[in-house]
């Protein structure tokens, strides 16, 4: 009877259990709001009445990554309920345990947390991130008007009018022309007559200006700058907050040149709490090999320069192209946006390279600082799927502005190929009658930094060889002729002559390997940090491609002797030492992937000719590959490191293997 009882007991926990999970589960398959909403309905309605059932028109991933539906009702709902106090001088937001369920739901909506956006009052304050030199700088009192532009859509009613409420309490307000809120087609319901009747009240001019159909960032912009009557354009996303002291900087530098276009320092608001976080304010911008945007460090020329003047504004070779002031005149006159780039990417490099080459200069005001939502994904649709737009935009920005360039890109960017025959030629002839520089002179003047490949550097593997097995004797007789030239020279020109016949025998090289006996594996990039979007950290050598178009495997060497690689990384030797009894010991010695320096000796190779060595310039030290193939759940890799050179080492023998980048 006892044992009877206890598995009575023990059945009942387990069914009540299995109906707690149910209960959870249906909590987390509908919304909060709507099941709200459905008790409501009940409690008011007559016995014999159905409550209404909600139409389904899209889906949300709800807690736990169940999926539940979304209503019209729900999307179409403005939560905006500010709370005293909450979120003031850009503080974090605190969601309570009780809620928590709810901000997930809400969260899928924009991809931030909305349910902190909404407590959080139109006109909060932040802080003032500026530099004290940057509060004591003043600014001609006859600056030009701006035109703030903002594109939307189905942005929050929060989000977006904390926006326009950053730009009227922190301007000027002889110097904001006009506010223009531009509809890329959203279907919020409170995006329409509300949002109409709303911006009357405000204390500047907004007019929201509406899109017939889903165009894009570029079309929304172009409407607005056509509508545009101040001096200057000033355009921002809909999900930002003006700090204060944020517009003066950017007008009193398009006053001083009207050529100029001027970027603020892109401080950072949290999608997960709306925090705001104030950002390194000496960071420019560039791009990778795929032509995807990047911060990469000010050049340490740069940043001797910067500590003159903290306050002066820095060029910058690419702006990020959601914020920047421009003259209206020269805006148009310069040939305003490519009007055939789709919904959105690549209008900000295009943009960059057309003002640089083209005579005008991109910068960025240290004393001007935007907060921007940055969202860890999108929740945009993007008609033609995300990877075919984008592809299809930056080819277009490559056939017009990069010339050899856009080759490499087509090349080694899986998915872009099929875009190499867009017609372009409305643009090319913009091009040509702006009288505009190449892309060459872009790299070498504007971004001497840059880690792409050029004529003048090296571009293709660097592979281990085995001289015991290795049968490919052309390479050898390359190696040696070379020798005999670059023997005597410095490391600067023998790098010079080195590049210059590398490149001289690609094709000879490559067809020669394809029958030759040579290592299958290659030194790589390591993987990015997420931190730092970044490859940063140890490389390993991993088996190689059979194409030969894989960038991981690819590397750029110029003739000062950097080992470069995509996202502006280099090949770096370190030492640790420690002191013991007074003496200085070295502790250990290896290579990383570190960001690339202008003159670091630690990242100063040279290659041997006649000994297949490649050795680090600021020691006796040769890279060698280890000799325990390590074991990988990925791939099988071997490590790579330094040690005392020895022209007897077997591992310490290197092949430098040309690739043709064009």
């Amino acid at each position: 009877m006892f044992r009877l009882r206890v598995k009575i007991f023990y059945i009942y926990i387990i069914i009540s259990f299995m109906l707690s999970a149910y209960l959870f589960y249906l909590i987390s398959k509908y919304s909060v709001e709507k099941f709200i909403n459905y008790q409501r309905h009940v409690k008011s309605s007559k016995f014999h009445e159905r409550p209404r059932i909600p139409q389904i028109v899209g889906h949300y991933v709800g807690a736990g990554g169940a999926v539940g539906n979304v209503s019209k009702d729900f999307l179409n709902t403005n939560n905006f309920a500010p709370i005293p106090g909450v979120g003031e001088n850009g503080d974090p937001v605190v969601i309570q345990a009780k809620d928590l369920l709810k901000m997930q739901q809400l969260f899928q909506l924009n991809r931030y947390n909305l349910l902190a956006s909404d407590r959080i009052a139109f006109n909060r304050s932040l802080p003032d991130v500026r530099k004290p030199k940057c509060l004591a700088k003043e600014y001609p009192s006859s600056l030009p008007t701006t035109s703030i532009i903002i594109v939307f859509h189905n942005e929050a009613w929060s989000v977006l009018l904390r926006t326009v409420w950053s730009v009227i309490i922190r301007s000027p307000k002889h110097l904001i022309k006009e506010i223009l809120l531009v509809d890329d087609a959203s279907d919020r319901a409170f995006l329409k007559t509300p949002l109409e009747n709303y911006v009357q009240t405000l204390p500047v001019v907004v007019s929201v200006l509406r899109l017939n159909k889903r165009e894009g960032l570029v079309a929304a912009r172009l409407m607005g700058a056509r509508v545009a009557t101040g001096d200057t354009l000033t355009f921002l996303d809909a999900h930002c907050e003006c700090s204060p002291g944020w517009l003066e900087p950017l007008l009193a530098r398009v006053r001083e040149n009207p050529r100029k276009v001027v970027c603020p320092v892109i401080d950072i608001i949290s999608d997960d709490n709306f925090s705001y976080i104030k950002s390194f304010e000496f960071h420019w911008g560039a791009f990778n090999w795929q032509m995807h945007f990047r911060w990469y460090t000010l050049s340490e020329e740069e940043l001797a320069e910067r500590r003159k003047d903290t306050t002066l504004p820095f060029r910058t070779p690419a702006m990020a192209g959601g914020l920047f002031t421009i003259d209206r005149k020269f805006f148009f006159d310069i040939g305003a946006y490519d009007e055939r780039l789709k919904i959105w990417g690549g209008d900000n490099l295009e943009m960059s390279f057309r003002v640089w080459q083209c005579g005008g200069e991109v910068e960025i005001a240290p004393c001007s600082h935007v907060g921007h939502l940055f969202r860890k994904s999108s929740p945009y649709t993007f008609p033609g799927g995300v990877s075919g737009i984008l592809n299809e935009n930056l080819a277009r920005v490559a056939l017009v502005w990069m010339e050899d360039w856009s080759k490499f890109f087509f090349k080694f960017n899986k998915g872009t190929e099929e875009f190499k025959s867009l017609n372009v030629s409305n643009r090319i002839a913009l091009k040509k009658q702006l009288n505009c520089k190449s892309f060459d002179w872009y790299l070498r003047k504007i971004w001497p930094q840059n880690f792409f490949p050029a004529p003048n550097k090296f571009f293709g593997r660097i592979q281990p060889i085995d001289l015991s097995t290795f049968d490919y004797q052309e390479y050898i007789t390359l190696m040696k002729k070379i020798n005999l030239i670059v023997k005597n020279l410095n490391p600067e020109l023998k790098w010079k002559f080195l590049i210059k016949y590398l490149s001289e025998n690609v094709k000879k090289i490559a067809e020669s390997m394809k029958i030759a006996k040579h290592s299958s594996y290659c030194l790589q990039k390591p993987k990015s940090n997420s931190l730092i979007n970044q490859p940063y950290g140890q490389s390993f050598l991993k088996k190689c491609s059979l194409l030969i178009n894989i960038l991981d495997e690819e590397f750029v060497i110029d003739d000062y002797g950097r080992i470069m690689t995509d996202e502006g990384v280099c090949l770096d030797s370190f030492r640790k030492t420690s002191v013991d009894g007074g003496q200085l010991i070295e502790s250990a010695k290896g290579i990383k992937m570190v960001t690339c320096g202008s003159n670091k000796p630690n990242q100063r190779w040279i290659y041997e000719t006649d000994t297949y060595h490649v050795r680090n310039m600021n020691g006796d030290d040769c890279l060698e590959r280890g000799m325990t193939l390590i074991k990988d759940d990925s791939d099988d890799k071997y490590e790579v490191f330094l040690n005392p050179c020895d022209v007897r080492n077997e591992l310490q023998k290197w092949m430098l293997f040309p690739v043709a980048w064009k």
